[in-house]
């Protein structure tokens, strides 16, 4: 018989559960998604079970953080399927909420992040870090874990979500996991079902672009040079419109110029016919 999964979709019973992991003693690890798991995702689920007795598994397509001409309607689900997968790697209570357990009727606050959340993504999508930050503080209160585990594939979330933990005082520990790839290269991301054959085949060409790029700036090559070569390089492969491709402090995100010594990352969001990619890499 197929090893199955607790879920839950009460709020009233999610505390009930975890209140008794809490009273024994168990330690409780979160990992948000919005389904449609990929083998990233399972990742994040082993790398939290490192640390913690108990995982959670959300998995909630958060309306908020979609601006009303994005693919919130068509975006990837398959339910029993991620069911099934979170199964095999032994999670322990699955958090998929209702829409009106997250927003009920009269739901009228919400967190508005600035700092790590300026530019880069916020410039096409403004909307979205104020829909993900809230979701995830919503997420860490229903759940109350100790550790959350977020995919460093989305980077500049993970330094949002890092930010607001921190600015907010929230109990809890934010755990970076390393960015999932496909064999070629292409950083694994449910949107990726998206792209036709012939675009999944040029799809990797924004690592290795990106790559290069990291590769240049450690060798000494200034970032605007090393980030114009690879929109040239995106642009020869047939992405377009590049939304960019830029080097940024890896903590804050603020511009990072060729003389400081701080970390810094590659981070690029590009379009292959309807399908935008983002993928970063560290200098």
């Amino acid at each position: 018989m197929a090893a199955t999964v607790p879920v839950i979709n009460r709020l009233a019973g999610l505390r009930v559960q975890t209140g008794a992991w809490r009273t024994a003693g168990e330690r409780i690890g979160l990992v948000p998604t919005m389904g449609a798991l990929h083998e990233g995702h399972l990742s994040l689920v082993r790398l939290a079970r490192q640390t913690c007795r108990r995982v959670v598994v959300s998995i909630f397509v958060n309306p908020a953080q979609f601006a009303p001409n994005e693919d919130f309607t068509r975006y990837p689900r398959d339910e029993a399927g991620d069911f099934a997968k979170l199964a095999r790697v032994a999670c322990d209570l699955v958090w998929s909420p209702l829409a009106a357990e997250m927003y009920p009727d009269g739901f009228a606050t919400r967190i508005v992040p600035a700092g790590a959340a300026a530019g880069l993504e916020s410039d096409f999508r403004p909307q979205f870090f104020g829909g993900v930050a809230t979701v995830c503080c919503k997420l860490f209160t229903q759940v109350g874990p100790d550790v959350a585990v977020f995919g460093e594939k989305d980077y500049q979330q993970l330094c949002v979500v890092r930010q607001m933990v921190r600015d907010l005082d929230l109990p809890l520990d934010i755990i970076a996991g390393p960015t999932a790839r496909e064999a070629d290269g292409l950083a694994m991301s449910s949107r990726n079902a998206y792209l036709t054959p012939d675009q999944r085949r040029v799809a990797p060409t924004i690592y290795r672009a990106i790559d290069a790029a990291a590769a240049d700036i450690r060798g000494g090559q200034p970032p605007a040079r090393a980030t114009e070569a690879a929109r040239q390089a995106l642009r020869e492969a047939g992405f377009d419109p590049i939304d960019y491709v830029e080097v940024r402090d890896a903590q804050t995100l603020a511009p990072a110029d060729s003389g400081t010594q701080r970390p810094r990352r590659v981070l690029a969001a590009a379009w292959l016919g309807k399908t935008r990619l983002i993928d970063n890499v560290a200098v």
